[in-house]
């Protein structure tokens, strides 16, 4: 049974990631800070027949990170989707920069990535497809940048460096490691107003994955397949 581990799985893409996943029969380890809170989620594995399992990972803390790591001794899982991420403060610019908020929002969208591809290098290099997927945005595209949204443009810039420099470094153990936009999902953080729903993303995302071969290895792609300019 092909298997995938994904953080932030308690809601907008991570859970219907998980929900996708599980439909077509895949073992799903759904990754999110808590469990117990995640209603949705639990009713997904509740009736998933044990293909999804719930664990406690919060990104922004290593212990809690090690603690998932040594909760899955011995599992392997073919995709790591790293998709826990935040928005930061959306108006914060120069002459009115929230610090506080910037550096959360590094924590989450770079660090995090960064801990957890980490800790689970050799789970997901050692299984049959050995890929990296993060979730990123093409607002983090230094060819398309405008003048907004600094922090979180600044925080998928960074981790789409981040991510490209460990395509690098695992690529001698086969993984493919890519960056992907999903798109303008209506989820808590893009609003009802956005042009696709998580059902939509996800499906096309999933193919885009499906579809990985190592040529593929560090670029960034959109939810439709095509590449998005770094």
């Amino acid at each position: 049974m092909p298997t995938v581990l994904i953080t932030g799985a308690s809601r907008g893409l991570g859970l219907e990631f998980a929900r996708q996943y599980a439909g077509d029969g895949w073992r799903v380890l759904a990754c999110c800070r808590e469990p117990e809170a995640a209603d949705e989620l639990n009713r997904l594995a509740a009736a998933s027949e044990g293909r999804v399992s719930v664990h406690r990972l919060d990104v922004d803390d290593g212990a809690s990170v090690a603690a998932c790591r040594e909760e899955l001794t011995g599992a392997e899982f073919d995709v790591l989707i790293n998709n826990a991420g935040i928005i930061g403060d959306r108006g914060a610019g120069l002459g009115d920069m929230d610090y506080a908020a910037f550096e959360a929002c590094l924590r989450t969208n770079v660090v995090g990535p960064m801990r957890v591809t980490e800790a689970f290098a050799d789970r997901f290099a050692a299984a049959g497809e050995k890929k990296l997927v993060t979730i990123s945005s093409r607002m983090g595209s230094i060819a398309e940048t405008a003048p907004n949204a600094i922090i979180y443009r600044t925080s998928k810039a960074a981790v789409n460096m981040l991510m490209r420099c460990l395509s690098m470094e695992l690529a001698g153990r086969g993984v493919t490691s890519v960056v992907v936009h999903p798109g303008w999902v209506r989820t808590d953080m893009g609003g009802r107003g956005a042009a696709l729903t998580p059902t939509e993303s996800v499906a096309a995302l999933r193919k885009v994955i499906a579809g990985l071969s190592k040529r593929d290895n560090g670029c960034f792609f959109n939810y439709d397949g095509q590449p998005i300019p770094w």
